[in-house]
């Protein structure tokens, strides 16, 4: 340990300590994208374990699964594969670090010292998102509203310009969860939330989430083989989710922006890797059958430009029909 006596600082392997107002304010001085951290992988209530078999599929070792997600270890990498590959995920979150907070001022005071500089690129735009359930706030937004203080004062100290900031999720975003007084800052990577899947254009009325559909269709043990009914189809979510999954289609084939690309140090070709897969790991299958109803010709409509933006429509016979007549799947297809 020694000391660097032009800042000040005591510099250790890839971490840089500064001597700050009586304490060591640490630096990030590495490969944000392939150093290793937390990642808490984020999903609606009750999808977990269907989420947690989707991550294990994909060759990652869960470490823990709770009712809203699972935590893994990985680099923003993995993050990549990820945000690309799962059906049933609402956010991938990549952990910075953990601190203690008592109130929002605490929130500022730690995260005005942290490098942003080393994450968020020049002139730039980022989004603040949150979790908050502390006895001092009775509105998120004020939360965000200091996290985005802290970030902005930060990089406005160092490269002398103020980032650009907003609520739209097309730049990069900054996730804070903080529950009484324990706080974690984290990289959200998605952006938007996966749990759209992208390619249902038209949603009808009441549209099911197409994680949710996702998700049901796991539930069922469905071999993706055997013929496939779904009645009251409405815009076809359910029935366009089981063609994707019997032929591995997979989410990432219809999104183009994802909040990892706008990160300090990203590199376009492993995201380009990764996308490449997606083509290449879709699967034929002979013989499958996948029906979808509805008694309205205008979902049923729906339906089928949905399934025609999915690329599955050839795979789905459409019927406008009754599900209570009698006999009626005799005379469908």
């Amino acid at each position: 340990m020694s000391f660097l006596s032009a800042k000040n600082c005591i510099k250790r392997e890839s971490i840089i300590y500064t001597y700050h107002s009586g304490r060591f304010i640490f630096s990030i001085y590495m490969n944000l994208f392939t150093d290793k951290a937390v990642i808490i992988v984020t999903c609606p209530k009750r999808l977990a374990p269907y989420l947690e078999q989707e991550v294990k599929d994909l060759g990652f070792i869960t470490e823990e699964t709770f009712v809203t997600g699972v935590r893994i270890y990985g680099t923003i990498n993995d993050c990549i594969k990820l945000n690309l590959n799962l059906r049933c995920a609402s956010q991938v979150l990549h952990s910075l670090k953990k601190f203690e907070a008592e109130n929002a001022d605490d929130i500022y005071n730690d995260l005005v010292d942290y490098p942003w500089e080393n994450i968020l690129p020049e002139p730039g735009y980022f989004s603040i998102t949150s979790n908050v359930n502390n006895p001092t706030i009775n509105n998120s937004m004020f939360a965000n509203l200091r996290v985005k203080d802290a970030i902005v004062d930060r990089l406005r100290e160092k490269r002398g310009i103020r980032p650009s900031t907003g609520s739209a999720l097309t730049g990069a975003v900054i996730n804070l969860f903080w529950k009484n007084e324990n706080a974690e800052i984290f990289i959200d990577t998605s952006g938007g939330s996966l749990g759209r899947h992208g390619y249902r254009k038209i949603p009808g009325q009441a549209p099911m989430l197409e994680a949710l559909a996702a998700a049901t269709i796991y539930a069922t043990q469905w071999d993706k083989r055997s013929p496939f009914v779904n009645p009251m189809c409405g815009s076809g979510t359910v029935a366009i989710e089981a063609a994707m999954i019997a032929t591995n289609r997979r989410p990432g084939l219809f999104r183009t922006n994802y909040a990892f690309m706008h990160l300090q140090g990203y590199d376009e070709s492993v995201y380009l890797q990764e996308d490449a897969l997606l083509e290449k790991q879709i699967v034929d299958v002979p013989g499958l059958r996948i029906i979808a109803t509805d008694y309205s010709a205008r979902a049923i409509e729906n339906a089928r430009k949905n399934a025609i933006a999915a690329g599955v429509a050839n795979l789905i016979d459409f019927a406008v029909c009754d599900f209570g007549k009698p006999g009626i799947w005799r005379t469908i297809g």
